[in-house]
């Protein structure tokens, strides 16, 4: 007997996640939804070649993850062994394309773990982070978003900047970025056929972060085994109908009591672009947010 899937109404998931943003995270203590920490005296201080994974997701923007696995092929680590970790959903024809033109990509010191999961699943982040979060063998997790690149020097550096690190979370002190691309910029077309591409870096400027921010929260494996992502907070584990705002990577800084700790790394870019994917293409709310970013910019 076929059975209709169904999701948390509409109402729940928005009131559910501002009731905790607003009232829970000032009343309750974090411990109470999750797992203890391990002790920092405890957990793993690589010296050392590192095992990391990064972690991404991706609906609708196969362009631009075609510049963070094309990243990956150019310029892969010496000093780590890397794990690429993308879920997606294989509705996504053009994803689904970008990734197995990929995965017969081999690449020294680089594994493709391309993950599947619903459409449901792969709109609710924090489902596929905390899958990512239980499973790993890695040292060090990235949770990222697909139009981030790890350009030269990246890993090595990370690597590096790793080493003999125990705290729960860390971050790039510095990125590079794009001005706010529309559609129609060269960048982000969508109409040529899975390829490495590359980048010219002249046409990114340079940016401070002060926090471990959505695609930037670096952190340690053992944290991540232990805890998951947000595995307790059912707002953030319930499948939705579309691709919703973010706001689970602000609930684990609370869980984890910090909002990480800056790293000197090289080579991280980001390509900044006006229309965002969980919205409706030439819909009211995608022209008006569209605006607002412009504004922004």
């Amino acid at each position: 007997m076929m059975t209709t899937k169904t999701y948390a109404p509409r109402w729940y998931n928005t009131y559910a996640i501002h009731f905790f943003r607003l009232i829970m995270t000032r009343i309750f203590p974090a411990s109470w939804f999750r797992e203890a920490l391990p002790e920092k005296s405890i957990r793993k201080a690589v010296d050392g070649f590192v095992n990391l994974e990064i972690v991404s997701h991706c609906w609708g923007y196969s362009n631009m993850l075609t510049y963070q696995l094309s990243s990956f092929v150019n310029y892969p680590p010496k000093k780590s062994a890397l794990t690429v970790t993308v879920f997606y959903a294989k509705e996504d024809v053009k994803t689904q394309a970008v990734l197995d033109f990929f995965s017969e990509k081999a690449v020294d010191n680089v594994s493709w773990n391309f993950q599947a999961l619903t459409k449901g699943q792969l709109f609710r982040r924090g489902i596929g982070r905390n899958m990512a979060a239980r499973s790993t063998k890695a040292d060090w997790l990235w949770f990222t978003d697909c139009d981030i690149i790890f350009h030269e020097n990246c890993l090595d550096s990370l690597a590096e900047q790793l080493q003999g690190k125990q705290e729960s979370l860390y971050y790039p002190r510095q990125e590079r970025t794009t001005e706010m691309l529309t559609q129609d910029d060269p960048m982000l077309r969508q109409d040529s056929e899975p390829q490495l591409v590359d980048i010219d870096a002249d046409g990114f400027s340079l940016h401070s972060r002060d926090k471990a921010k959505g695609a930037f929260q670096i952190v340690h494996g053992d944290v991540a085994r232990a805890i998951g992502y947000c595995e307790k907070l059912k707002m953030f584990q319930t499948e939705d109908d579309r691709w919703r705002k973010t706001y689970e990577d602000t609930a684990f800084k609370w869980l984890i009591s910090s909002e990480g700790i800056p790293l000197e790394i090289d080579g991280v870019f980001q390509i900044r672009h006006i229309q965002k994917g969980r919205y409706t293409k030439d819909s009211n709310v995608s022209r008006v947010r569209s605006k607002i970013r412009r504004l922004q910019e």
